[in-house]
This record gives C-alpha cells, structure tokens and sequence, in this order.
C-alpha cells in the first residue's frame, strides 16, 4: 500500500533512541522529509546516517531539550528554514515518572513540562500552519492509563488525552487529525535498561501479555506511519493501544 507520505513534511520529537527514533526512519522510508528533535546530538547524527544509508533524505537534526522555554519556537523555525512549512507533527518525548505519592510540586511539575505542556506548546507552534493550508496530521505517543503506581508521567499523558480529544472536535474541519498511540511493553532504552533489564523479568511479564511478547518499536512505527498518511483521514481524536492486548479497560 502506497501511503502517499512521499514529499510530507514530519516534525519527530524523541528520536535518540526508541519509538521515536524508529517512526523516523519508517516514515523516511516512506518518502517523508523529516525534522528529528533529541537531546543527545550524536545520536542524531547516527540516525541521519542510517535514513540516508537506507534510501531516504537526509533528515535536518535539532539537538533540543524540550524543558528549553523556546524550545517549540525554535522547532518551527528550524522546520519553516528547512522545508517551509510542517504536515506531520510526531509528539514522542517524555518519560515515565514513578514517583511516591507524597513527592514536592517540583517532581509533579517537572513531569507534567516535559509530558504534557511541551506537547501542547509544540503542537501549538505548529498548527496554525497546518489550519492555514488545511491538512495536517499529529500523533501524540502516550502511555498506558492503568498503571500499578502512582506515576507523574501517566497523570500528565492522562492529560494529553483528554486535551487531544478536544482539540480533535476543533481541528477537524480544517483537515486535520490528532490522535494519541499508547505502547504496552515495547523494547526500548526505558523497558530494557529500567523497567525490565533482564531476560528473566522481561519473560516474567510476558505472562500478562496475551500475545505473550514484547513488541518491537517498528510494531508503534508501521501504524504511526499509516495514522500519519491521507489513507487515515477518517480517524482522528481517538487513543489507540499497541501492547499486545495487554490493556482490559474498554
């Protein structure tokens, strides 16, 4: 299936290492042109070096810490520079915060910046281009919304679900959808080296996935790519989970 991506114009956040790393390389394969926006610039340079090896332009790097106050400005006037203009926005930055349930303000508030409000200010940054020539698409990878403790990050992305669904009754007249991607277990630096950093407990808690397996982040890839293209125009404000049916809330 063609995706028609060819020539689009992505923003991706969070592309060091992981999901985000690994949408950008699929939706270059796809003939997407595409800005990636990470802390840690050598891996950037790394990534560039395989889109390229692989087929696909050379992305434009933006070495960023999204906690940065004009972090979102200078996303859209790196993207403006470089392309002129911005189709695909790909919320993928932040982190799980598990925190005690009595933690200060700070640990709250330093979770919420960097899962919840960098999110809006991106998107913020960008839409108004996307509303101007009226198409656009921005996906916002999320979290599970069941957790087993008490964590900053799952309150703070519980937050951009519900903001997403109301700005996907605002947006979509103007061509444009938002929708929101929850990963279950899925192998990257966060799940392997934190949550899960051996085989024995990664086989542990392949008990509770009905598939009985983690996921690979080209599993969360391949469907960004198509929620992402002119083939999902009719799906917008909804929270679609990649876990492996791991999830029971219905």
């Amino acid at each position: 299936m063609d995706l028609e991506l060819s020539g689009k114009i992505a923003v991706v956040t969070g592309t060091s290492v992981g999901l985000g790393r690994e949408i950008a390389k699929v939706l270059a394969a796809e003939g997407a042109r595409t800005l990636v926006v990470a802390r840690r610039a050598n891996l950037l340079t790394t990534l560039q070096d395989e889109i390229e090896r692989a087929g696909g332009a050379r992305p434009v790097a933006l070495p960023l810490d999204l906690h940065t106050p004009d972090a979102p400005a200078r996303i859209r006037d790196a993207a403006l520079s470089a392309y002129g203009r911005v189709d695909i926005l790909i919320n993928n930055a932040g982190g799980s915060r598990p925190i005690p349930w009595d933690s200060p303000d700070a640990a709250w508030d330093e979770s919420f910046s960097i899962n919840f409000t960098a999110v809006r200010r991106t998107t913020q940054a960008l839409l108004l281009g996307m509303i101007e020539r009226r198409w656009g698409r921005i996906l916002c990878v999320t979290g599970s919304a069941e957790p087993s403790g008490v964590n900053a990050a799952v309150a703070a992305k519980a937050g951009v679900h519900a903001w997403a669904k109301g700005l996907s009754r605002e947006i979509g007249r103007n061509g444009i959808t938002i929708n929101c991607l929850s990963p279950g277990r899925v192998h990257s630096e966060q799940i392997d080296q934190r949550l899960h950093p051996t085989p024995e407990s990664q086989a542990e808690f392949a008990r509770n996935i009905p598939l009985g397996y983690f996921g690979d982040p080209s599993d969360v890839a391949f469907l960004a790519a198509f929620l992402c293209s002119p083939k999902a125009r009719y799906i917008t404000g909804e929270r679609i989970h990649v876990d492996g049916g791991l999830h029971r809330a219905v």
